[in-house]
C-alpha cells in the first residue's frame, strides 16, 4: 500500500468547512510517523491524554467506596455500572483538599470544593473581580501540548459558565462555575451547548462565525458530512481496507451525534422557570451528558485535543433527576442528616453519575489506536468529587476514580487506599509525570502518591 503524505491531524474540507479525522495507519510512514513521536505520547506514537469529569455534591460513601483493597475489592451498590471495567480502573482513596475546609473563612463550601479540585489552592474568599485560586493540573498539562493539537484544552459542562456575581457565603461564582484555572485570576469557562461544542470542534472558524451559513445549514437541516461527502469518497480511495472501515465507522458517528442534536432541537429544549436552555440542549439530563461525552470522545479520537474537564453540574447544584424517580434537588437532599429515605435518593444519584462515566469509558475502550490499543488504553481518567460527605461538608476520603492506563504508566484494577491523608494534588503530580510536564509543586502537593 502507497503511504500518503498526510499528517496525523489531517483535515477533509469542503465549502468553508473541516472535519478533523481519526488516526488511520496510512499516515504513518517513515519520517511521519517519527514526527509524532512527541510530547504527550506513548510509546508507539498514539496520543497520551487527560480528563477531570466532576460530579456534585459528594455521595453517600457506605454505598459508594468498595469492600476491601487491593485488587480483591467488592465494587459496592453505587458502582455497580463499572463492573465490566473493573481492570480499566482504580479507585484512590484517603485523598484530601485542605483548602477546602472553611480555615478562617468561614460558609462557602461548595466554592471552595469546586475552585480547590484541580488547583490545590486556597480560593480568596470575595465577591468581586479580585477572584484568585491557583493554576489548575489541566492547564499545566496543556501548556506542554499546545500548539500540538488545534485546542489546547477543551472545557465542557452541563450547566451555563457564570464568571461573576455572588454564588455561595461571599464566594463569586467564577469559583463555583469553575474547576479549570489557566492562572490564579483567571477561569476557563466550559462550553455547554452541545451544538456550540460540536461546531468549535469540527467546524473551520470562518464557517461556525457566519451566523448566516449556520442558520442555512440548520433550516435545511443539513448534516456536516453532506458538504464533505465529495472529499471523504475520495480519501477512502487512497486507504486500505482497515483504515477505510475505521474511517466510515468515524464518520457514522459524527453523523449520529448530528442527528442527536438536531432532534433536540427540533423538538426544543424543555421549559423551566426562570432558565430558558439555549438551543442545542436536549431536554433529558441523561441525554445531555452523554451527547457531551461522545464529543468528547470524538475530540480525544481526532487528536483535536489531549485535555479536558467535564463539570457534570456545579458543586452546590439542586438539580432533580424525575428520570431515575428523584423529584427534589440534589443539593437539598445532600444535607440528609442521616435519613434513611433521603440517603437512598441521593445514592440513586450516584448511581447516575456512575452509568454515565460507564458510557464514557465504553466509548473509549471500544475505540481503537494505530497500535491496536484503545484510546483508554492511552488516557489518563479522573472521576472526582470536591466533597466526600455532602451533609458534613467534608473535604477529606473524596470519592477518586482514576480509568486508563496512561499508555502503560498506570497498572488499574485495585482499591488504592493511602497510607495516610495526602493531598490530592499528589495524584496529580504522577499525573504530569506520566504525561511528560513534570513540576515541582501544584497547589499544596507535598510529593508524589506512592500508592499509584
Amino acid at each position: 500500500m502507497s503511504s500518503l503524505r498526510l499528517d496525523r491531524r489531517s483535515f477533509i474540507k469542503s465549502a468553508g468547512l473541516s472535519l478533523a479525522l481519526p488516526s488511520l495507519e496510512s499516515f504513518f510512514a517513515g519520517a511521519a510517523k517519527a514526527a509524532t513521536l512527541r510530547a504527550a505520547t506513548t510509546a508507539s506514537g498514539d496520543p497520551l491524554r487527560m480528563a477531570f469529569v466532576y460530579a456534585p455534591n459528594g455521595v453517600i460513601g457506605e454505598n459508594w467506596f468498595p469492600k476491601g483493597v487491593g485488587a480483591e475489592y467488592e465494587l459496592n451498590a453505587s458502582m455497580q455500572a463499572l463492573g465490566e471495567f473493573k481492570q480499566d480502573f482504580s479507585i484512590v482513596s484517603g485523598l484530601e483538599h485542605k483548602h477546602g475546609w472553611a480555615g478562617g473563612d468561614g460558609g462557602g463550601d461548595h466554592a471552595r470544593a469546586s475552585a480547590t479540585i484541580l488547583t490545590g489552592a486556597r480560593p480568596k474568599k470575595t465577591a468581586g473581580a479580585d477572584i484568585r485560586a491557583g493554576v489548575s493540573v489541566d492547564q499545566i498539562a496543556a501548556r506542554q501540548v499546545e500548539g500540538l493539537t488545534r485546542f489546547a484544552s477543551l472545557e465542557l459542562s452541563c450547566d451555563a459558565a457564570r464568571a461573576a456575581g455572588t454564588c455561595d457565603s461571599g464566594y463569586s461564582c467564577a469559583y463555583q462555575h469553575n474547576i479549570s484555572w489557566r492562572s490564579s485570576t483567571q477561569p476557563v469557562g466550559a462550553e455547554s451547548n452541545p451544538r456550540l461544542a460540536f461546531e468549535r470542534l469540527f467546524v473551520s472558524g470562518a464557517a461556525a462565525n457566519d451566523a448566516a451559513q449556520a442558520e442555512l445549514r440548520k433550516a435545511r437541516e443539513s448534516s456536516l458530512l453532506d458538504f464533505i461527502a465529495a472529499e471523504a469518497k475520495s480519501l477512502q480511495k487512497q486507504l486500505g481496507r482497515s483504515d477505510r472501515n475505521k474511517l466510515d465507522e468515524y464518520l457514522t458517528g459524527v453523523r449520529e451525534i448530528e442527528q442527536r442534536i438536531q432532534n433536540a432541537e427540533k423538538f426544543g429544549p424543555l421549559p423551566t422557570v426562570g432558565d430558558t436552555k439555549p438551543d442545542g440542549i436536549p431536554g433529558s439530563y441523561r441525554d445531555h451528558v452523554r451527547l457531551m461525552f461522545d464529543i468528547l470522545a470524538l475530540a480525544f479520537q481526532t487528536d483535536s485535543t489531549r485535555i479536558s474537564t467535564f463539570l457534570l453540574a456545579h458543586d452546590g447544584s439542586n438539580r432533580s433527576f424525575q428520570e431515575i424517580g428523584v423529584s427534589e434537588g440534589h443539593h437539598h437532599l445532600s444535607h440528609h442528616q442521616d435519613d434513611p429515605k433521603k440517603k437512598e435518593l441521593i445514592s440513586r444519584i450516584d448511581r447516575f453519575y456512575i452509568e454515565q462515566f460507564a458510557y464514557f469509558l465504553k466509548r473509549l475502550r471500544d475505540t481503537r489506536e494505530v497500535d491496536g490499543k484503545s484510546i483508554l488504553d492511552n488516557s489518563m481518567i479522573v472521576f472526582c468529587s470536591g466533597l466526600s460527605d455532602g451533609n458534613k461538608h467534608s473535604h477529606d476520603n473524596l470519592p477518586v476514580i482514576v480509568a486508563g492506563r496512561g499508555g502503560g504508566a498506570l497498572q488499574p484494577g485495585s482499591h488504592l487506599k493511602a497510607s495516610s491523608p495526602q493531598p490530592m494534588t499528589n495524584l496529580y503530580m504522577n499525573l504530569l509525570r506520566n504525561f511528560g510536564a513534570p513540576v515541582e509543586r501544584i497547589g499544596d502537593s507535598s510529593g508524589f502518591l506512592s500508592e499509584i
